[in-house]
């Protein structure tokens, strides 16, 4: 019988009325005690908020339909925290298996060293060859975390069934709405992004990160210590490709910051600290060359190509510190190798470095950064007939740096 039909019996819908009316009283009884919410969440652990308010339970109760969706959404995050602290590659990230977290290995001063076991695809043979990564805690945190919510067996792929480019967006859909929002996150710009252009960054920011400085979240320094002693041991593998990548973008980073510190030698802002003498007069003969440059070929417009060449090998002994930069251009004269008993050694202990008395540290008046170099927009400058305006009136830059190399060396450094 059809159900219109049997509503309309008079005998059925009286049996309907006459059952609602005695289960009243028990449903009435088990939403007081039950409530209305779904029934996922509900005593949910409380966290701290990421803006540092009060407490509050990590997720709102949610209906069985919603868990997919909040599963995929923290399986995103772990892979993107993992891409982006271990600077593994996307096909390294894809060849992580349920049991890749290898026991950690305990070291001097009972510290932990926290490894994955994975593969290495690009340039290897067909299927790949074993290797393994030295990580940072949060990375390992992270790895456990995928693992739980994936529930697969032992030797199932972790990510493997994620699809980034649609992962992603549900994540940051996740993080700039209501979920997010009463998280206290801070939502995620649009814009695209993949795990290739994580591993860049990281690569990046190492690179660029001056001795000491700590990021705000991670800990760059235990990052650089954990891919550096992968790479020491296991020479060939993935994180020896990683950290040729890292000293490769460092090297470009300090030509940009060498050609900085010429640009404000140019502009007038000298350095100071007991080696500004001797980086003045590198800088002065660096100037007279592209002086005497540009009057035998006029037409030859003064790029940033025409500075870098000169000032590639003066850059090439820069090492930045949290405060000062190091040109270590004689290990010799190098007062924290002096102290440490180690003057054959090819890099400074830059931990050590006492700017107020080594003669190789400056102290430049821009502050030490740890970020991608910010050059202002490309100046010409008096070496280029066609733009005289380049230096201020009257200034001369070997008269300037002969009068002033004594007020630069011994004056009162430019804070910090």
């Amino acid at each position: 019988m059809p159900f219109t039909a049997l509503w309309a019996d008079r005998t059925w819908s009286k049996l309907l009325l006459r059952h609602v009316e005695q289960t009243r009283p028990h449903l009435e009884r088990a939403v007081r005690v039950l409530g209305v919410q779904h029934a996922w969440g509900r005593n949910a652990a409380p966290v701290s908020g990421a803006d540092g308010g009060q407490p509050r339970p990590w997720t709102l109760p949610v209906s069985y339909h919603e868990i997919p969706g909040l599963v995929t959404a923290v399986r995103t995050a772990c892979l993107i925290l993992t891409a982006a602290a271990s600077g593994m590659r996307t096909s390294e990230l894809l060849e992580l298996r349920v049991g890749s977290r290898l026991s950690p290995r305990m070291v001097t001063g009972g510290g932990q060293r926290f490894r994955l076991a994975s593969k290495v695809i690009k340039g290897r043979q067909f299927g790949g060859e074993n290797d393994e990564w030295v990580v940072v805690a949060e990375v390992d945190q992270a790895i456990a975390l995928a693992k739980r919510l994936h529930g697969g067996d032992i030797g199932e792929p972790v990510f493997g069934a994620m699809v980034f480019h649609t992962s992603y967006p549900r994540l940051r859909n996740w993080i700039n709405g209501p979920a997010g929002h009463r998280l206290g996150l801070t939502p995620i710009p649009a814009g695209p992004l993949n795990l290739r252009m994580l591993r860049r960054t990281l690569a990046q920011e190492l690179a660029q990160r001056p001795g000491g400085l700590l990021a705000a979240k991670i800990h760059l320094k235990h990052v650089s210590t954990a891919t550096t002693e992968g790479y020491a041991n296991r020479p060939g593998g993935s994180q020896a490709l990683f950290h040729a990548q890292v000293q490769e973008l460092e090297e470009e980073h300090h030509l940009h910051l060498t050609i900085d510190a010429f640009r404000q030698f140019q502009a007038g802002q000298l350095p100071a600290g007991p080696g500004a003498r001797d980086l003045i007069a590198t800088f002065t003969h660096v100037d007279g060359a592209l002086q005497e440059g540009a009057s035998l070929e006029p037409s030859v417009l003064d790029t940033d190509r025409r500075v870098e060449n000169p000032l590639r090998t003066h850059a090439g002994t820069l090492h930045v510190g949290p405060a000062n930069y190091c040109w270590f251009r004689d290990p010799t004269k190098a007062l924290c190798l002096r102290l440490a008993g180690t003057a054959e050694a090819t890099r400074p202990l830059i931990g050590l470095c006492d700017s107020a008395r080594c003669p190789q540290a400056t102290i430049m008046p821009v502050t030490a950064r740890s970020g991608p170099s910010r050059r202002p927009p490309f100046k010409r400058s008096s070496a280029t007939p066609e733009s005289p305006q380049g230096r201020r009136p009257g200034y001369d830059a070997s008269t300037t740096a002969s009068n002033e190399c004594s007020t630069a060396s011994t004056g009162p450094p430019v804070p910090l």
